[in-house]
C-alpha cells in the first residue's frame, strides 16, 4: 500500500471515529433531556408484566415460660423458586439443585422440562431452605434463582410442653394447642410489597409497601423446669405400666397458676402433624380434652359435702355392712370387710360401703350442688382447644342408685385438670380458683399486659377445708396413699381406681384408670399434683402415688419450701388399695329392706359407743406434731413421752380403744 492510500485510509477512521462519538454524546444528551423532562411513570402505567408482589411475612409472637425461658419463636427463612422459561436449561438447573439442595436430578429435569413447554413463568424449588442451602446457592451467583423470605416457627425445647404451646401448619397456622386456641393474638398480619420486576424477574424498583405486623408475645404460667419433670415421671411411668395413656398437672392451689401440665404420648411440634385428627392418643391433650370416671379421688367432694351440710364428724362411726351394701338389685362390695369406720378411715381406708352411707345422709339435692361447686361439668376456662367439661348428669336424670354410683366417683366424669383444681380448694382453705395458664401477652405497642386472675368462689368454710386437710393426710400417712410420702415435707392426698366399661363386651374390665391427687405441705400447701395413669392393671395407689412422690419432691426443691418434717422419717411403700375400687353385680337379690335403704341415725352416735368402736391407730415414725393433730381429728387423749419421733406406744396399734382410755406414745430422737 503507498503513502496516498495509507493516507486517505487514516483519514477515514478518523472520520467514522468522531462520527461515532458525536452520534455517542448526542445519544447521552437526549437520555438526560428525556430523564429531567419526562414525567414520572405511575404504578398503573407500568405493564403488569414487569410487576411483581412479594409477600412479607409477619413475625409469630413469641412463647415463653413464667421465667421468660423461650419456648417458641418465629425466624425468617428463604425459599428457593424460578421461572422456567428464564433457567439456561433443565439439565443445568436440574445438576445445580442436586447439588446445592439435594434434590434429585432426574424428577426435576423432567419437571422443569415440562414446566418450560407449557410456558409456565413460576415454580417453588425448596420452601424455607436452611442458612447453609441459601449460602451455597447465593455464592454461584446465578441470576435466575430467586429468594424469597418466609417465617418458619421453631421450638428451641423440642417436645417439652407441646400439647400446651401446640404446633402450626406449613402455613404457620395454629393446628394444636395456644397456636391454635390463640391464634388470632399470635398470629399478626403480614405485609407485602409490589415491585417493578426486570426480564430475569428480579425486582428492581419498589412500588408499594405495606410492613408486616407482627403477632403478639405471651407468657406463659408454666416453670419449664417443673414441666420437664412432670413429663419425664409421667412417660416413665406410663411406659413401665405399658398404659396408652397419661396425664398430669402442677397447680398453684392459691393463684390457680399451672405450673406444669403433661400429657403421654407427646410429640415434636417441630415436626408438626399434618393430621392431628389421625391420631388423638398423641396429638390430644388428655389433661384437659379427655374426661374419665374418677374413682375413689371422688371421696373428697363427698366426705366434704358431708361435713358441711351433716351433723358428721370425722371421728363419727358409720356403718360399712362387712364389706357389702345392697341398693334396688344392685350389690356394691369393699375387698376389706369392715364393719364400721368412723369418717377418717373411711377415707383413709377408700371404703366404697362407708362413702355410700356418708353420700346417702347428705342427699341427692345437696351432693349435686356440691359436685358442680367443685367445678365439676363446667370448663376452666383454660384457652387450650377442645376442653372438655366432663359429665355431671342434671338432677332430674338420676337413677335409684346414682346417689350411690357418684359417691365412689361413676356415673360422672372428669378430667385432670378439674381434679387439681377439686383438690385445690381444700388446700387453699376453701376456695375454688381459675385455673391459669397464660399471665401476660403483649398489646399492639409492643407493652406487656399482665392479664388479671379470676376472683375465686367460696366452696367450703375454711374450717372444712382444714378438717379435709387432715383426713387427706391420713391417707397417706396410714392408708391407701402411703407411697405417696415425701422425703421432709408432710403430704395429702387421695387414690383412686376406677374400672373400665368396655362398651362392645358390654362390661366393666379389669383394667383401670390409676389416680392420685395431693397437696404438700399440709399445713401450708405450696403445690397440688394431680396424676391420671389411663389403662393400667393396677390401682393408684401403687401406679400413680408414686409419680406424686417424685413430681412433688422435685417441685418443693425448686420452688424453694422448706421442709417441716424431719428427714429421716421412712418413706411409705406401696399398698394395694383394693376399695379403690367399686366392685358391682346387678341383678343380685336384695336380702332385706334395711340393706336396700341404709338408713344413718339422724342424730350422732353416744360418745361411749363411738370410742368403743375405734381402733387405735399406728402412730409409729410420726412426729410428735403430726401426732397431736391426728389424735385431735380422732377425738383420742395421747400422753406424749420425750420428743423426735414416735418409737413406742400404748395400747398397740390395732388395738381396740375402751371409752377413756389414754395412748401413751414414747417419742425418741
Amino acid at each position: 500500500m503507498d503513502q496516498g492510500t495509507a493516507g486517505r485510509t487514516t483519514r477515514v477512521l478518523k472520520f467514522l471515529t468522531a462520527g461515532l462519538l458525536l452520534w455517542a454524546a448526542a445519544l447521552v444528551v437526549r437520555l438526560v433531556h428525556i430523564q429531567r423532562s419526562a414525567p414520572a411513570v405511575s404504578p398503573e402505567q407500568i405493564p403488569n408484566q414487569q410487576k411483581r408482589e412479594i409477600a412479607l411475612p409477619a413475625a409469630r409472637g413469641r412463647i415463653v415460660d413464667r421465667h421468660g425461658r423461650l419456648l417458641a419463636v418465629s425466624v425468617v427463612r428463604e425459599s428457593v423458586s424460578v421461572d422456567p422459561r428464564h433457567i439456561p436449561s433443565a439439565e443445568e438447573a436440574a445438576r445445580v439443585f442436586r447439588e446445592t439442595l439435594g434434590l434429585d436430578y432426574a424428577t426435576w429435569r423432567e419437571r422443569l422440562a415440562a414446566l418450560r413447554r407449557r410456558r409456565i413463568g413460576f415454580v417453588y424449588v425448596k420452601r424455607r431452605i436452611s442458612p447453609e442451602e441459601s449460602r451455597r446457592l447465593r455464592r454461584l451467583g446465578l441470576r435466575w434463582i430467586h429468594f424469597e423470605p418466609e417465617a418458619v416457627r421453631e421450638y428451641p425445647k423440642g417436645s417439652l410442653a407441646a400439647h400446651i404451646i401446640g404446633a402450626v401448619d406449613f402455613a404457620q397456622r395454629g393446628i394444636v394447642g395456644l397456636e391454635r386456641g390463640l391464634d388470632r393474638e399470635i398470629c399478626g398480619e403480614n405485609g407485602k410489597i409490589e415491585v417493578v420486576a426486570d426480564v430475569w424477574g428480579r425486582p428492581v424498583q419498589p412500588l408499594t409497601v405495606r410492613r408486616p405486623r407482627p403477632g403478639a408475645s405471651i407468657g406463659l404460667s408454666v416453670d419449664e423446669r417443673i414441666q420437664h419433670v412432670a413429663e419425664r415421671e409421667l412417660e416413665a411411668a406410663a411406659r413401665a405400666e405399658g398404659c396408652p395413656s397419661a396425664s398430669l398437672v402442677v397447680l398453684d392451689p392459691h393463684t390457680g397458676d399451672i405450673l406444669a401440665l403433661a400429657s403421654y404420648p407427646g410429640f415434636d411440634p417441630n415436626q408438626p402433624p399434618r393430621d392431628p385428627e389421625a391420631n388423638q392418643a398423641r396429638f390430644h391433650n388428655h389433661a384437659v380434652s379427655v374426661p374419665f370416671e374418677p374413682g375413689s379421688v371422688f371421696k373428697v367432694v363427698t366426705l366434704a359435702a358431708a361435713l358441711e351440710t351433716t351433723p358428721l364428724k370425722p371421728e363419727t362411726v358409720v356403718p360399712c355392712g362387712n364389706g357389702r351394701i345392697a341398693l334396688y338389685g344392685r350389690v356394691v362390695r369393699d375387698h376389706h370387710a369392715y364393719s364400721a369406720l368412723t369418717v377418717a378411715d373411711v377415707l383413709a381406708k377408700s371404703s366404697n360401703i362407708g362413702a355410700i352411707n356418708i353420700a346417702l345422709k347428705v342427699g341427692e339435692s345437696r351432693m349435686y350442688e356440691y359436685v358442680r361447686r367443685f367445678g365439676f361439668g363446667e370448663k376452666t376456662g383454660i384457652p387450650l382447644p377442645a376442653e372438655s367439661p366432663g359429665l355431671v348428669r342434671p338432677l332430674r336424670q338420676w337413677h335409684k342408685t346414682s346417689l350411690a354410683s357418684i359417691a365412689m366417683g361413676h356415673e360422672l366424669s372428669s378430667t385432670t385438670l378439674q381434679l387439681a383444681r377439686a383438690v385445690a380448694v381444700i388446700a387453699n382453705g376453701g376456695l375454688l380458683v381459675t385455673p391459669r395458664l397464660v399471665l401476660w401477652r403483649e398489646d399492639s405497642d409492643g407493652r406487656v399486659v399482665k392479664l388479671p386472675a379470676e376472683p375465686p368462689r367460696r366452696v367450703l368454710r375454711p374450717e372444712t377445708a382444714f378438717l379435709m386437710r387432715r383426713l387427706m393426710e391420713g391417707v397417706v400417712l396410714r392408708g391407701t396413699g402411703r407411697a405417696a410420702r415425701l422425703d421432709g415435707y408432710s403430704a395429702a392426698g387421695k387414690t383412686g381406681t376406677a374400672q373400665i366399661f368396655d362398651r362392645r363386651l358390654g362390661r366393666f374390665t379389669h383394667i383401670y384408670n390409676a389416680s392420685f391427687v395431693g397437696f404438700a405441705p399440709v399445713t401450708e400447701p405450696a403445690v397440688v399434683v394431680a396424676v391420671t395413669l389411663n389403662g393400667v392393671r393396677r390401682y393408684g395407689g401403687e401406679v400413680a402415688a408414686p409419680v406424686f412422690r417424685k413430681v412433688a419432691s422435685e417441685v418443693l426443691r425448686i420452688l424453694n419450701v422448706p421442709k417441716d418434717l424431719p428427714e429421716s422419717l421412712p418413706l411409705g411403700s406401696p399398698e394395694t388399695d383394693l376399695n379403690d375400687v367399686a366392685l358391682t353385680e346387678f341383678g343380685e337379690a336384695v336380702e332385706s329392706a334395711e340393706e336396700l335403704e341404709l338408713p344413718l341415725p339422724d342424730t350422732e352416735e353416744p360418745a361411749d359407743r363411738r370410742v368403743a368402736a375405734l381402733l387405735v391407730p399406728d402412730f409409729k415414725g410420726l412426729p410428735l406434731p403430726i401426732v397431736l393433730s391426728r389424735a385431735i381429728a380422732l377425738g383420742l387423749a395421747v400422753e406424749p413421752v420425750g420428743s423426735g419421733i414416735a418409737r413406742e406406744q400404748d395400747p398397740a396399734p390395732g388395738a381396740p380403744l375402751a371409752p377413756g382410755t389414754r395412748v401413751r406414745v414414747v417419742f425418741r430422737p
